[in-house]
């Protein structure tokens, strides 16, 4: 299904483009699409505010339709990075759980948060067979698969149900908090952490 704001690919291009222009592009995209929403955003707006040509975009992305997806797979190698970086440096995997947490409540409390991109990303396509909703489910099913093995590492006795219940919490919580009170949010998801981890055996 395409996206708004498709143009041809063929697009007369100047001879020269300035280095770094497809990774200026994608931290404009990275910006804009998590704080105004990826179908408020057009074509003309990532150019201008990407200081390239449209000959330039066209040249690396072809159409809006590649720079979502490239977008979405950004932020699921962050999550990745970051999860990654929180297991390697915990002394137990009930560490690592609480420190995801801790990772959690801080991304909600920084300036500029407006919710899970992923969340948002899959409330903007409706379509379950849209392009966008298979990374939206890909990222989910990772994420709830490295929280079910955390949990199975620290002896919780059903890793997959209590992986379940963490997803959903830190869902309500990255949604509450932006809707309304990030405080109650955030303290309501280390409440059912906290649980959680407490339920993993010794």
């Amino acid at each position: 299904m395409p996206v708004v704001d498709s143009y041809p690919t063929a697009q007369r291009a100047p001879e020269f483009h300035a280095p770094g222009a497809k990774q200026r592009i994608l931290e404009t995209a990275n910006r804009l699409f998590y704080a105004e929403g990826i179908n408020s955003v057009g074509v003309d707006k990532l150019i201008s505010f990407s200081s390239v040509t449209k000959a330039t975009f066209y040249k690396h992305y072809g159409a809006k339709d590649r720079l979502i997806l490239e977008y979405l797979r950004g932020q699921h190698r962050l999550a990745e990075e970051r999860l990654d970086a929180i297991v390697t440096t915990a002394r137990r995997p009930e560490d690592a759980v609480l420190g995801l947490i801790d990772a959690i409540v801080a991304e909600i409390h920084a300036p500029g948060f407006r919710g899970c991109a992923f969340i948002n990303a899959a409330a903007e396509f409706a379509d379950p067979r849209h392009p966008v909703r298979d990374i939206v489910s890909s990222h989910r099913d990772w994420y709830t698969g490295r929280l079910t093995e955390l949990l199975r590492d620290a002896k919780h006795p059903m890793p997959g149900d209590a992986a379940d219940e963490l997803m959903l919490a830190r869902d309500g919580a990255m949604s509450g908090a932006y809707a309304g009170d990030p405080v109650s949010a955030t303290a309501a998801l280390q409440r059912v952490s906290a649980r959680i981890v407490t339920e993993a055996g010794p």
